[in-house]
């Protein structure tokens, strides 16, 4: 197995990496490093986790000259935390020594305040292509000395729409440069970029991992777009991780899940790129020490995520690859400790997941939704047939099969037949409510039921009364109960005259 100081790095820099836990190169840097010491251009397939940024970190470190003020080494990351990441990295490295200047610059920071630390002669820059435009454009930052350039997530880039820029920065260093390039998988458009910028380069694939760590379960539970929401709701309420962090595909279905959960009363948060580094920063912050439960971000913007003790992660959505999958689960079962991955997908998605299946030569438990799977199934109480509670197969049969309260028998049908012969005929359970008080109508001895907010035949005689003592009049302006007041009078004027009419033709005829 190869030494760090068999290939060209210095001792104190390989006794500080055995003081981290690094005391011997992995396979990928066991490949990168020395052709990064020999001055050559590389491509480098290599997904997060392999510990490809001490690959390029300590190479730079080897070379930078840290009496020189100028810049010399230049990273470009699609994102903020990314770039706070490898800056600490660096500063690992570094620590204790009075090294080179380390610097990162991105998004959402006093921009004057990097321009104050640049001016003090920093030879390393991590940044972010939006916030470096911007230095290029007001000239506060010089690129004419840096001899490396480094394209760390090519891929996440491109997904985000970056190439124009990172396009843009390259051509402001000078062409004598060394470009490495470090990506999680190969799209076109990023060969392409390599092959415009840089000079004859070597392609390196990283080990390809097999499988996603043996302490993380996995889980697969089927569902669909209109019962995916509930099905998430009632798996959180099952597992109850301590930490669990949710993954979506976009920055909208992030911020409406974050919405969703909330009203449901989960201590959750929002991270992606639309949200403020001020803003990004306090939310990493409350998930670190476990002021909220959950995390829902995009694959982008939890990008490098390191946090302590999250038990669960949830693919709200399914990841478009099998490097993201084991990007995703990689959050959870971290040095050791055991993890869960709880994996959503309908229909649709069957192909996608095969796919990862198939390339990571994995076979992730398939599960139904709606809890439908035994642990997560409620079963209901079966009913027993007795004498005293029978069925409807049972010894009593015919239309009624249910006696008990609030159902009626043959018995009292029967007493309503001889009640309506009687005319002693009582208001059944139900109808009237108890203590409902009743209006006796002059020209029927027929009690009348007075219901709130509800008209009724038998009380047109007595309307005035009844709006008085709370109907609609309660909800209604006077202006609007007087009018509705005068056209029932109206109304019932016409009916009676009407009917006076009918009676003097009829007197005439006879």
């Amino acid at each position: 197995m190869k030494s760090f100081i068999s290939m060209g790095i210095s001792e104190w820099l390989a006794e500080t990496l055995k003081n981290i836990g690094i005391s011997y190169p992995n396979s990928i840097q066991a490949q990168a490093i020395p052709k990064i010491m020999e001055g050559r251009d590389l491509m480098v397939r290599s997904q997060t986790g392999t510990g490809k940024t001490f690959a390029f970190a300590v190479p730079i470190l080897e070379k930078v000259d840290p009496r020189n003020p100028s810049l010399q080494a230049l990273i470009l990351t699609p994102t903020r935390e990314l770039a706070l990441q490898i800056t600490d990295e660096f500063k690992k490295l570094t620590a204790g020594k009075e090294g080179p200047g380390i610097l990162a610059v991105y998004g959402g920071q006093d921009a004057k305040a990097q321009m104050k630390e640049l001016k003090k002669g920093i030879q390393i820059v991590i940044g972010t292509p939006g916030r470096l435009l911007d230095h290029i454009r007001q000239q506060t930052i010089d690129f004419s000395y840096v001899n490396m350039l480094v394209l760390d997530e090519g891929d996440q880039m491109l997904q985000i729409g970056f190439l124009e820029e990172v396009e843009t920065i390259i051509k402001q260093t000078p062409k004598t440069r060394q470009t490495l390039l470090f990506s999680a998988t190969m799209p076109k458009k990023i060969r392409e970029l390599g092959k415009s910028h840089m000079r004859g380069p070597e392609y390196i694939q990283a080990e390809k991992k097999q499988a996603p760590s043996a302490n993380v379960e996995q889980i697969a539970i089927r569902t669909t777009d209109r019962a995916k929401q509930n099905d998430l709701i009632e798996s959180l309420r099952l597992y109850e991780p301590f930490l669990g962090v949710i993954f979506c595909r976009t920055k909208r279905r992030v911020h409406k899940l974050n919405e969703i959960l909330q009203a449901n009363f989960f201590s959750c948060d929002e991270l992606h790129g639309d949200l403020s580094q001020a803003k990004r920063e306090e939310v990493m912050i409350n998930f670190r020490q476990a002021r909220i439960q959950f995390l829902i971000a995009t694959d982008v913007a939890a990008r490098g995520l390191d946090v302590d003790g999250v038990t669960h992660v949830f693919n709200y959505d399914l990841p478009h690859d099998s490097e993201s999958y084991i990007h995703r689960i990689g959050r959870t079962g971290r040095a050791g400790r055991e993890g869960m991955a709880v994996t959503f997908y309908s229909a649709k998605d069957e192909k996608l997941l095969k796919m990862i299946e198939t390339d990571l030569n994995i076979r992730i438990e398939r599960k139904n939704g709606r809890l439908k799977h035994k642990e997560m199934a409620i079963q209901p109480a079966k009913r027993k047939n007795t004498k005293e509670n029978p069925s409807r197969s049972g010894e009593i049969k015919g239309k009624y099969t249910r006696n008990h309260e609030g159902m009626r028998d043959r018995t009292q049908d029967r007493e309503m037949q001889d009640q309506r012969a009687n005319g002693t005929q009582k208001h059944l359970p139900g109808i009237r409510s108890a203590g409902a008080p009743t209006i006796e109508n002059p020209s029927s001895k027929r009690p009348v039921t007075k219901t709130k907010g509800k008209r009724h035949p038998g009380l047109k005689d007595n309307r005035e009364a009844f709006v008085q003592k709370g109907s609609w009049g309660d909800a209604r302006s006077p202006k609007h109960r007087t009018g509705r007041l005068a056209k029932d009078k109206k109304h019932t004027d016409s009916l009676s005259s009407g009917s006076n009419k009918r009676i003097s033709s009829n007197s005439r005829k006879s």
